[in-house]
């Protein structure tokens, strides 16, 4: 999931940022209205958090113009001031949610992960490529043989690559949608995570290089046990 932190106490956004990132998200973030609507129009996120008190452009109008961009993207606004009327207001902006400051961690996590749902076009309750299930509710991965424990930045790409179902997805695709914005797009980073996805999932592999294109995951029949 790629989120978009807009919130000018850098502190504050730091923190979600780094919060988010542990649950395996992939977090910008932008200090000024200014930037986010920048970052915004260059990148599709999943979920913007915006803070309605802004330097530059302010948040309800950084939250109308993403609003009349028709993208999936969703909203949760951020403010100080928790009144039933400034929570209509906001969402009468187009807002999906609004939470107000100060929060629990756990219950933005949830929210986030609500609206991210939302945001993405209905998945099947699990993706399969040969004999090799994932499920993304339960971010699980077994193949027939059983279990295969992944680290988060190797599911997410697993994931896209399933979701594909035969596509090529390019490396600098999984950079986009696994990592975020501070992560260098000349690194090797994706062939790396590829290279140690592969040998996790164990023979015959299922991830297939395309040169000069990217990868993609096809069924190469059942698991050597």
């Amino acid at each position: 999931m790629r989120i978009l932190v807009v919130e000018d106490e850098a502190p504050l956004a730091d923190a979600i940022a780094r919060g988010l990132r542990r649950e395996g998200m992939a977090v910008d973030v932008a200090l000024t209205g200014d930037e986010g609507h920048e970052k915004a129009s260059i990148t599709r996120y999943d979920v913007v958090l915006l803070d309605r008190d802004l330097p530059g452009m302010s948040g309800d109008e950084l939250c109308r113009q993403i609003v009349s961009s028709e993208e999936l993207t969703r909203v949760l606004m951020l403010t100080a001031s928790g009144t039933v009327s400034d929570r209509v207001e906001g969402l009468s902006l187009g807002a999906d949610d609004y939470l107000a400051k100060p929060f629990a961690f756990p219950e933005l996590v949830a929210r986030v992960r609500a609206l991210g749902r939302r945001a993405t076009p209905a998945a099947p309750p699990l993706l399969t490529v040969g004999d090799v299930e994932l499920d993304p509710a339960k971010r699980s991965v077994r193949r027939a043989n059983g279990p295969v424990e992944l680290t988060r930045k190797e599911f997410g790409v697993l994931e896209v690559l399933m979701s594909a179902k035969g596509g090529v997805v390019s490396s600098e695709e999984l950079l986009e949608r696994v990592w975020d914005e501070n992560a260098d797009p000349f690194t090797t980073t994706v062939r790396v995570t590829v290279m140690t996805l592969r040998k996790k999932l164990g023979e015959p592999g299922i991830i297939e290089t395309v040169v000069g294109s990217g990868y993609r995951a096809r069924d190469t029949g059942p698991a050597k046990g």
